[in-house]
């Protein structure tokens, strides 16, 4: 458990004694951190530690997660997620990315004007310049501004995940989510993405939950280690990576004796 900060309006997410269960098990108990404005924050550890389930809490995707359940406080942009009443209006503040690419059954331009559409914007102009500056941010417009009314489908992997970044960002999130981005792309896509990541940090939170230990010690300003539902330490990324850790087995997994 992290031995957090008192509440601080320039946190962009604070949990107190978070604990979240589907049915009768725990998968993670006791969580306290803090995500600050701005930062890349990372959460690294073996699969099944609770850090997907982690990243439901914050856009309240226990809504739609049978049998799970959350208890403690979450707070994003200083609001309690369970004291939202339109939802909607909480997800519009939070960008999500999948591990897979989730692209709607529509042309690339209708995947990223969804959001906007939806906001109520119907003015073609806004919106054309809307898809244009989602697309530039993740790095794809110029590659598909000559297809826009194709299948999103169509793109290739990388090209789809990026255009669901794009997607996430058409609703202009104050928090970004990201759950193993990189996990079905190529490694010169996952750096390109990487990049925008970094620009993205001028504007927004994000929260990256990686299984790449070297991609939290290459963007994240701090990182969280979570094992078998416990958030076991919290620390400055490259104080981390060089070594600077209070626990065994923080040292033990950056190490790669098991993970």
């Amino acid at each position: 458990m992290s031995p957090g900060r008192a509440n601080d309006p320039a946190d962009a997410v604070t949990v107190r004694s978070l604990s979240i269960r589907y049915g009768t098990k725990t998968v993670l108990s006791n969580v306290d951190l803090e995500v600050r404005e701005r930062e890349i924050f990372a959460i690294i550890g073996p699969a099944n530690s609770g850090k997907t389930s982690f990243l439901r809490v914050l856009n309240r995707m226990d809504e739609f997660t049978a049998g799970m359940s959350f208890a403690g406080e979450v707070r994003v942009c200083g609001k309690d997620v369970k004291a939202w009443d339109n939802l909607f209006a909480l997800r519009r503040r939070i960008g999500v990315v999948f591990p897979l690419p989730v692209g709607l059954p529509l042309s690339v331009y209708d995947n990223v004007a969804f959001a906007p559409r939806l906001a109520g914007i119907t003015n073609s102009t806004e919106l054309d310049a809307a898809v244009e500056r989602s697309l530039r941010r993740a790095a794809l417009w110029d590659e598909v501004k000559d297809r826009l009314d194709a299948l999103g489908s169509l793109l290739s992997g990388g090209q789809q995940q990026r255009l669901t970044i794009a997607r996430a960002l058409s609703q202009d999130p104050k928090l970004l989510l990201l759950d193993e981005f990189s996990i079905a792309v190529d490694p010169v896509t996952t750096m390109r993405i990487e990049d925008v990541l970094r620009e993205l940090r001028q504007e927004m939170t994000i929260v990256l939950v990686t299984n790449l230990i070297q991609q939290a010690q290459r963007l994240a300003n701090r990182t969280a280690f979570f094992l078998t539902g416990e958030c076991v330490e919290i620390g400055n990324t490259d104080a981390m990576f060089s070594g600077d850790v209070r626990d065994r087995r923080t040292r033990d997994y950056l190490g790669g004796r098991f993970g």
